[in-house]
């Protein structure tokens, strides 16, 4: 059975709960109970939809059907007994070209690691990412498993507008642009895979637990 500290639950509007499971920077383990729980809640009575975060879960519901209280007190119960099943995500490898006109912030970034290029692009792409959360707009994914060392906190102003397929640094998350938005989050490549496609059949490309490898294309100065 899982053995979790008790996530905080607060109210986040009239029709729902979210349920942060973080101690102090994210967990893995945590994540994967995050991810088992949503799964479980979806089940209960009044829950309309359950959206997983960053350590942390989103759980919508019909308070003409159930009581926050009373929802809270279940949500604190699965949080205590879900079994934690390892998802078995589809393997991704997605090609990126790095550094560029699409991917400026290549040399601040290796500059703020005290590394060369190569050596940053490098370690960048030697890594295995999980899809932890699927969030801020259709199909992006915030990435685990970024190198420590390349960890980079977000720009103090952010970008009007970050092209679909920038590949981009954020504190110590990766990710990936689905669709040309705002974003205060670094660019440090391109890649040409689509991740929201709102004509297809399943629109989004990615889901929680999937894992991610980034093969290099090139690197442009």
């Amino acid at each position: 059975m899982a053995v979790a500290q008790a996530p905080r639950i607060s109210l986040a509007g009239s029709g729902a709960l979210l349920l942060d499971g973080a101690q102090a920077s994210f967990d893995e383990a945590t994540q994967e109970l995050v991810w088992a729980v949503a799964n479980a809640a979806r089940a209960l009575e009044g829950v309309r939809e359950t959206v997983p975060g960053m350590n942390n879960l989103l759980v919508l519901f019909d308070p003409l059907a159930m009581d926050a209280l009373r929802l809270g007190e279940r949500l604190k119960s699965l949080w205590a007994c879900t079994d934690v099943q390892a998802i078995a995500g589809t393997q991704h490898t997605i090609s990126v070209k790095y550094g560029g006109a699409r991917g400026e912030d290549l040399a601040g970034w290796a500059a703020h690691c005290k590394l060369s290029l190569e050596e940053t692009v490098n370690r960048h792409a030697a890594a295995t990412y999980t899809v932890a959360a699927i969030g801020a707009m259709p199909g992006f994914p915030y990435l685990s498993g970024l190198d420590p060392r390349l960890a980079w906190p977000r720009r103090n102003s952010p970008r009007v507008k970050v092209a679909e397929g920038a590949v981009i640094i954020g504190g110590a998350q990766a990710g990936i642009m689905p669709m040309t938005a705002p974003s205060g989050w670094h660019i440090i490549g391109h890649t040409d895979a689509r991740l929201f496609d709102a004509q297809a059949q399943s629109p989004i490309l990615l889901r929680p637990g999937d894992k991610i490898r980034f093969q290099i294309a090139g690197i442009e100065t």
